[in-house]
């Protein structure tokens, strides 16, 4: 029986190389956002507010008076803020592990 691979991505299974490890054949992998960051600053014409979680994992943003602080944040201000805490350490589409058959002609 052949699978069902319609809308997926096709991702060659790792057979023990390590670099998607611990996979095997036909098993579906989910998508994920890498963890990463973005920067944000304000407009340098005025003032701005902006209220950061207080539950971000230690993420804050940076006023241009190098305090760090989490809250509501009134004035000009540049941070790095990261967008996704459970992210992991690639991005990646929906896959399934797929074993490639070259045949040499």
């Amino acid at each position: 029986k052949l699978p069902d691979l319609r809308g997926e991505f096709i991702r060659g299974w790792d057979d023990g190389r390590g670099v998607d490890a611990g996979r095997v054949i036909l098993s579906i992998q989910g998508w994920l956002t890498g963890s990463h960051y973005h920067n944000i600053r304000s407009w340098d014409a005025w003032d701005n507010t902006v209220l950061v979680p207080n539950d971000r994992g230690g993420d804050s943003l940076l006023s241009t008076d190098n305090a760090v602080r989490q809250g509501a944040i009134n004035g000009k201000f540049t941070s790095q803020y990261r967008t996704e805490l459970s992210g992991g350490n690639e991005t990646r589409p929906r896959n399934i592990a797929f074993n490639y058959i070259v045949r040499a002609a």
